[in-house]
């Protein structure tokens, strides 16, 4: 009886646990809670709306949103038919995010869009609101976690990462440094991804530290912006801290990503790699929205050449599919 009653009994341990650590794990979009299975084929790091007036003067009165859905609605049918599912909207607050913009263009197209909560600190604090000057770390990481428990405004939109920026250096700014430690302390509250706005290494080794000094786990991070690291074996000191590396500007420079990640390629750092456009930027104020940059590079010019340096799909798939899972999940 023992031995029938024992293989039973593991067999309802193991999924149990299976089916636990399924229900912890999960992706928040702008139209409810996925699966990290269901993500599928993800650009992390694209922009359809960015509204450059300043934090004092943006706001939903700047645009129309049938006229933005009528401009970037054919380049979003573009990547679909590419196998895109999954959009990583980095735009952040008081730069023109907007998460009902956001649920139209999934509502129309069946691409899922992940927005954000937090600051954006660089180009001389343009695009900080007043309170972020005078209130604590403490204080902007309660107003971030009530976005993530109550949703953003009053639209009921959950935010599915933290998206922050600060400006470039050796060391941070305490400005920087306060908008690290708000989203360190929101980390801790949400299990939210944080992603910076950050560039060169040295910069992003500051935030690094501030991050370990509040007890987070460095595996929670995206160096956003890493291709603008010039001494690539600091990808490699970043992939032992457990960095994701973006390298997010494919619109903008082909031949200096394939570069980028032949090196990580061959340093067998692929697990840690993120690719986007970083292209997108839907312009108020501007005819027709401006000059609106599609998100097609990827597909049109690097893959091939990754695939003419010896690039497997599988290769290929873990930076397009797996790594972005993986990074965006919420455990």
């Amino acid at each position: 009886m023992k031995r029938i009653i024992i293989p039973f009994l593991i067999i309802f341990i193991i999924f149990s646990c299976t089916e636990q650590k399924s229900e912890s794990s999960y992706i928040q979009t702008v139209s409810g809670k996925i699966n990290p299975d269901e993500m599928g084929l993800t650009l992390i790091h694209e922009h359809i709306l960015v509204d450059f007036i300043g934090a004092d003067s943006t706001g939903y009165h700047r645009w129309d949103k049938d006229s933005v859905v009528q401009r970037v609605l054919p380049f979003l049918e573009e990547i679909k038919s590419k196998g895109v599912k999954t959009i990583i909207e980095c735009t952040p607050s008081y730069l023109g995010k907007d998460p009902v913009l956001l649920q139209k263009l999934t509502d129309l197209t069946g691409i899922r869009f992940i927005t954000n909560t937090g600051y954006y600190g660089a180009v001389g604090e343009k695009y900080l609101p007043e309170h972020a000057f005078s209130e604590s770390a403490e204080e902007l990481a309660e107003r971030w976690i009530r976005e993530y428990e109550e949703g953003i405004e009053d639209t009921g939109v959950v935010p599915g990462f933290i998206k922050i920026s600060v400006n470039e250096g050796d060391q941070l700014s305490p400005i920087d440094k306060k908008l690290v430690h708000a989203a360190a302390i929101t980390h801790l509250e949400t299990g939210l991804l944080i992603v910076s706005h950050t560039g060169p290494w040295n910069t992003a080794k500051a935030e690094i530290d501030v991050l370990k000094e509040s007890g987070i786990d460095i595996s929670n991070f995206v160096w956003v912006h890493a291709q603008a690291e010039k001494d690539f074996e600091n990808y490699l000191k970043a992939a032992e801290h457990g960095v994701w590396i973006s390298l997010d500007g494919i619109a903008w420079d082909v031949p200096g990503h394939l570069e980028r990640i032949v090196y990580c390629k061959e340093n067998r750092i692929l697990d840690r790699v993120l690719l986007s456009h970083d292209a997108g930027w839907y312009s108020p104020g501007e005819p027709n929205g401006g000059d609106f940059i599609g998100f097609t590079a990827l597909f049109d010019k690097l893959i091939p050449l990754l695939k003419d340096k010896g690039f497997t799909q599988k290769e290929l798939d873990l930076m397009l599919i797996e790594n972005p899972a993986k990074a965006f999940s919420i455990r």
